[in-house]
This record gives C-alpha cells, sequence and structure tokens, in this order.
C-alpha cells in the first residue's frame, strides 16, 4: 500500500513543479531583462515625474508652449550627453565638455569676423578644434598614465580661460550674419531642427556601439581593460577615439545653442558637463564603464529638464533643483548596482 503511494505521488510532483517553474519563467525572464537594462528603469521614472508634475500643476505642465519650453535646450544638452555616455562606457572621463562647450562657437565667430569666412567653413573648422581637444585629452591622459579626471580638469580650465582671451581680444565675437537657423534651430512645429540632429547623432552613435565591432571594443574597453588588451583589442585607439567623439558633439551642441539664442558668450556652458554626467548616470551608465546605453543618457538628460521645469510649474523655489539632481544621481547608482545584483541573481530556465 506505501509502494503504491509512493507511485502515485511520485509522477505528480514533479509535474507540479514543472508547472509551475513554466508558469513563472516568462515573468522571471521579463523581469530579468528589465533589472539589466537600467535605461528602461530611467524611462519609468521620466515617466512617473511627468505624471506626478502634470497633477502638482493641475496639468499646466503638460500645455503646449511649457513642453515647447523643454523641448528648447533639450537637444542641445542631450547631443552633449551622448558622446559623454560613450566615453564613460569606454571607462573614461571628460571634465572639459563644458569648457568645449563654449570655446566652439566663440572660436566659429572670431574666425567669421576677423577673416570673413561665411558660416560653413568656419563650422569646420569649429569642429576640427573639438577633434584637437578629444586628440590631446586621450593622448596625454594614454601615454602619461594619468586619471582622464585630472587630464581633462585641467583642460577645462584652459579651454574656460581662451573662451574669455578669444572674446576679449578686440571686437566681441558675433554670430555670422549667414548662420543658418534653418539648419540648425529653426522650429518645426513642437519641436526644432536641432531634435533632428539629436535623433540622428543618436541613432549613428546607437548603432557604432550596438551594431559593431567598435561597439564590442568599446564595452570590453571598459568592462575589463586587461582581458581586452590580451584580447588584441587596440584600446588606446578606442578609448581616443571615444574622447574625440565625446569633444565633437560637446562643441556641435554649443554651436547649435548660439545659434538658437544670436550671441556668443564666453560664460557659454559653464556647469553643463555636471549635467551630462548627471544624466549619463541616472540613464544607467556605470561609471566603472562597460555598462549601459547612449540612449540612457538621454532619458536621463530629460529626467534632469523636467525636473527643472517641473519645480518652476510646481511653484517649488529653483533653488532646490540642483538638490534634487544630486539626490536623483546618488538613487540611480545605487539603484543601479542593487538591481544588477538582483538580475543576476534571477535564474531562469532556458529548456523547452
Amino acid at each position: 500500500m506505501v509502494t503504491a503511494d509512493r507511485r502515485e505521488q511520485t509522477p505528480f510532483e514533479p509535474r507540479r513543479a514543472s508547472t509551475s517553474r513554466g508558469g513563472s519563467t516568462p515573468v522571471k525572464r521579463l523581469l530579468k531583462v528589465y533589472m539589466e537594462r537600467p535605461e528602461l528603469v530611467a524611462l519609468v521614472v521620466l515617466v512617473a515625474l511627468l505624471a506626478y508634475f502634470a497633477l502638482r500643476s493641475a496639468g499646466l505642465f503638460l500645455s503646449y508652449q511649457n513642453l515647447r519650453g523643454i523641448l528648447g535646450l533639450f537637444p542641445e544638452l542631450s547631443i552633449m550627453a551622448l558622446g559623454f555616455a560613450l566615453l564613460m562606457i569606454a571607462g573614461e572621463f571628460d571634465l572639459s565638455i563644458g569648457s568645449v562647450f563654449g570655446l566652439a562657437p566663440i572660436v566659429l565667430c572670431a574666425l567669421a569676423q576677423h577673416f570673413g569666412l561665411s558660416f560653413w567653413p568656419c563650422f569646420a573648422a569649429a569642429l576640427l578644434m573639438c577633434v584637437v581637444v578629444g586628440l590631446l585629452n586621450g593622448f596625454i591622459s594614454l601615454s602619461f598614465g594619468i586619471p582622464s579626471f585630472i587630464t581633462t580638469l585641467g583642460m577645462l580650465f584652459m579651454l574656460r580661460s581662451l573662451c574669455v582671451v578669444i572674446y576679449q581680444s578686440g571686437a566681441a565675437p558675433a554670430l555670422p550674419s549667414d548662420a543658418p537657423a534653418w539648419a540648425l534651430t529653426a522650429p518645426i512645429g513642437f519641436f526644432r531642427v536641432s531634435t533632428i540632429w539629436l535623433a540622428a547623432l543618436g541613432l549613428v552613435i546607437y548603432l557604432l556601439l550596438e551594431r559593431t565591432n567598435f561597439g564590442n571594443w568599446v564595452r570590453a574597453t571598459g568592462g575589463a581593460l586587461e582581458s581586452a588588451k590580451s584580447m588584441g583589442i587596440p584600446t588606446n585607439f578606442v578609448k581616443t577615439a571615444c574622447f574625440v567623439i565625446s569633444s565633437v558633439c560637446a562643441g556641435l551642441a554649443g554651436i547649435i545653442q548660439v545659434v538658437r539664442i544670436a550671441s556668443p558668450l564666453p560664460s557659454l556652458g559653464d556647469g553643463v558637463e555636471l549635467q551630462a554626467i548627471a544624466a549619463a548616470v541616472i540613464g544607467g551608465v556605470a561609471l566603472s564603464g562597460g555598462v549601459g546605453n547612449v540612449l540612457g543618457a538621454v532619458v536621463g538628460m530629460a529626467i534632469i529638464r523636467v525636473i527643472d521645469s517641473g519645480m518652476v510649474m510646481s511653484r517649488v523655489d529653483a533653488n532646490w533643483f540642483k538638490f534634487a539632481v544630486g539626490f536623483l544621481t546618488i538613487v540611480a547608482v545605487i539603484a543601479n548596482i542593487w538591481l544588477g545584483r538582483r538580475a543576476r541573481g534571477i535564474k531562469v530556465d532556458t529548456g523547452k
């Protein structure tokens, strides 16, 4: 009798356990994917903030004029955050992007004013200057073994000084009269042309990171430098290329903003590098490198702009803005570490 009972129970119990595993596997798999993609977490935070500020402001936050105001500065800052996020994934840091943001348009305007050149040659020359800055950052950091934080901190001060010197040498540079606002900042309905630049650059950098060998090299270099070297990956080339891309994105963003406001200033971009860093971290890019997605940085920048505008629309003291961004940055780092550990602990049955 005991034997019969055991024979009846033995086939039944495994089937019950199997059914339980089969029912929970899709949910676990979805949860694991979500936890492993911190940019998705940032997207949920963005939606929650939009809903919160919409309720707090009785719907005024989602008005046409307010959303258009948010999108006015958003493309430039997001373009800068894209390049910086790519560099962070490669395991490096660039504090000089705020100074490049301010220097590139001043160089453009000074060349146009002092040499009588049209906009596009000056535009190309300003971006070439950004390439040189990126090459210098990479060369100094990698050749002398100096942490990029120190190299680019020094470059930040030097380039900011150049902004003031060039601006004050003779007549203050002015935007060329043939500056094509239609190609950079002209409004097109709800958006501006700069949004198209952001979308195009975001797509290019995303495909570069996710669909090419160079993208694999970037993640390998940032995640495990010595292992990447042992596999024959040209890590110095990868890092230098990312320095250049970061610098060019910052310079392009600065030029777009100056064309939009029609006034180059030596203080332009002062402190915006901190917003780019915060956006990348909030968007899930790991400070240690190797982890993250450049599109997460765009979501992170959207969160920052939403907080800025939402606090104004909700009549919260604007002095709390930096506090909120700093708090969210710390929380994002803690949350990403915690979610990563939990995701690694989730075991998913991949069998049929």
